[in-house]
Parts: C-alpha cells; structure tokens; sequence
C-alpha cells in the first residue's frame, strides 16, 4: 500500500476533548513521505458521550464519522489515535470499529504513544532517536505494512510531522 496506489487519500484523525464538546481534526495527505498535508478539516461535536471505562469508542466514533464527512471523497486508509485491537485475541478497539462501520473497505492503521494494558501484541516501532516506541495495530491491511507506512511518515522525530499536526488541531489549535 506505501506506494501502489496512485491516488492515496491518507485521512490521519485525532480527537480532543473540552468538558462540553469534542473537537475532530483530519489531515489529510497524499502520500506517507510528505510533510505538508493536502486538506485540514475540523468537527465540532458539541453532544458528547461520556466516557465509559473499556467502551471509548462509543465516545470517539461519531467524533470520526463526523470529521470523515467532511471529505470529498472516501480515503484510502485511516490513521487513528489509539488502538485497532485491543488485545492478541482481536478484541476490538476504536480502529476495528470504525473499520466496521465503514463496511470493511477502507484499512485503519492505529498509532498508540502507549502501551496498553500489559498486552505485548501491537507491533512496536521505533523512530529518530526516541527510546520510546509507538504502538501500531491495523486493519485491513497487513500490519507490517502498516509499521513501513508509519515509519515512512516525514520527520526526525517519535511521532511523525503529520500526526503532531493532527494532534495540534484538535486540541484547537492553528
């Protein structure tokens, strides 16, 4: 996938969160190696749900869903903030069920910045001169894929230049 496909729509998405409202950022990009992206697009969800302890994305979908629906065309793979699986017996996290509902056809990559639960089975992957990994599930597509993808990504640092700035966006900032 890193390069097969002439006309990659990467959407990387994030989501922060204020005590009302949640704020969904997607940056959108043409290709892993790039560092300026080709579409910003932000969603304002102001009916949030609460958080429940081990169902976060019932509080993150919509937030997806709505960001997603502001392109003007579906993309060709998801980065998300968070996990795909949740465990090695593919209990399913935020990732998997976006990939659900959106029939299965789109892949989603997950990059977590921490490990979860005392679980060894995302694959970690180490860039520029960080000690500490991320943490990178996927699917619909092979997960070592999805570690060249990310380790593609431009910059020198542990989290690449386009997930800084999706991360910068929904936390409101410009």
């Amino acid at each position: 996938m890193e390069n097969a496909t002439q006309n990659q729509t990467i959407a990387c998405i994030d989501v922060g969160y204020t005590d009302s409202a949640a704020r969904a950022a997607c940056v959108v990009i043409d290709d892993w190696h790039v560092s300026i992206p080709v579409a910003e697009h932000v969603a304002m969800i102001h009916e949030v749900k609460e958080y429940q302890p081990g169902e976060f994305y019932r509080r993150e979908l919509p937030c997806i869903q709505a960001v997603l629906a502001k392109l003007d065309q579906p993309p060709t793979c998801i980065v998300v903030d968070g996990y795909v699986l949740l465990d090695g017996n593919g209990r399913p996290g935020l990732g998997a069920h976006l990939y659900e509902t959106l029939d299965r056809k789109i892949p989603v990559i997950g990059v977590a910045k921490n490990p979860f639960k005392d679980t060894d089975h995302a694959t970690e992957l180490r860039r520029g001169t960080s000690d500490r990994p991320l943490y990178i599930t996927a699917v619909g597509l092979p997960v070592a894929q999805a570690v060249l993808n990310i380790g593609a990504m431009h910059g020198p640092h542990r989290l690449p230049t386009i997930l800084k700035r999706v991360d910068q966006l929904s936390r409101g900032g410009n």
